[in-house]
């Protein structure tokens, strides 16, 4: 078994990590997230030219030209695809789509492919916004009634701070780099509550066996123990499932990115913090074998 200080360095982390969520709730507030089609409406269209029409300056300039409200164009992949968003101003799609196509087929040429377009309309990307809010507050509270019941309430404090730890920083970061907000990512952030609730109960399973076990040996002592204790564990677990995402990542094409980059910050916060986080609050609050075996009784 390991034998790592963890807890000796617990002050300066828990220092690093409030300065992180409080920098990610003022770029939340201030700079906000950018909600992709799913969540604000308009139209995207995966274009695919030809190498000698692959100008992303022309094709901007073009779709500029068609007066479609907010136009954004990046790079997709191979250098001759292309991601179009922008509002969309006709409810007749057949015709609106045709009519663009026209359009950039006198700007640069015919050798070009629609490869996908999705239209989301006002009112179906409001409720869609609705339900994904509501899925992870549902998510959240689910966990919290759960914590609750498993372990006691000290426990509990710790496992939720960790959670909201967890999301917040990496809402943060998708902030920072205006990086898009999709059902995709409500789905990472859900799967993110997840992960981070299980390396958190095993290592919380293991301090309460150990207060049980050594009840001369002080939580902030003990709490070390159990983190040395689940360590292999929780590296190999964390390791695999990073492999994974990291494959996903880099080959697994431009749409899966936002999800895995997603999923890979939620994973390295999550070991993080079931360490960092909710360990703390434990030594915080000095639980003890007596308050254990008194909230039992109860």
């Amino acid at each position: 078994m390991t034998n790592i200080q963890f807890n000796k360095y617990y002050k300066f982390f828990n220092i690093l990590s409030l300065s992180l969520i409080l920098v990610s709730l003022i770029l939340l507030v201030i700079k906000g997230l950018n909600y992709g089609v799913d969540f604000k409406g308009g139209t995207l269209i995966e274009l695919r030219t030809s190498e000698e029409n692959s100008n992303i300056s022309k094709i901007r300039d073009s779709f500029n030209q068609m007066n479609l409200g907010d136009v954004t164009v990046k790079q997709f992949g191979n250098e001759t695809d292309f991601i179009i968003k922008f509002e969309k101003k006709s409810l007749n799609e057949s015709s609106f789509i045709k009519n663009i196509k026209n359009k950039l087929s006198n700007s640069i040429g015919n050798d070009f492919d629609f490869r996908r377009v999705e239209n989301v309309g006002p009112k179906v990307s409001s409720e869609l916004l609705r339900s994904g809010v509501i899925a992870i507050c549902l998510s959240l509270a689910a966990m919290l009634i759960y914590i609750w019941i498993r372990f006691e309430w000290q426990f509990s404090l710790g496992a939720i701070a960790a959670i909201f730890h967890d999301v917040i920083i990496t809402l943060g970061i998708f902030s920072l780099f205006s990086l898009e907000i999709n059902l995709s990512i409500v789905a990472a952030v859900l799967t993110i509550v997840g992960y981070s609730m299980n390396d958190t109960v095993v290592i919380f399973d293991r301090v309460r066996e150990n207060l049980r076990k050594h009840a001369d040996i002080k939580i902030f002592q003990l709490t070390n123990i159990s983190i040395n204790e689940t360590l292999s564990r929780t590296l190999i677990t964390s390791a695999t499932t990073l492999l994974a995402l990291l494959s996903i990542f880099f080959f697994g094409g431009e749409i899966l990115k936002g999800f895995s980059l997603a999923m890979i910050l939620g994973v390295i916060f999550g070991t993080y913090s079931s360490i960092y986080i909710a360990n703390p609050i434990l030594i915080v609050l000095k639980v003890t074998q007596k308050s254990i075996v008194k909230d039992e009784k109860e």
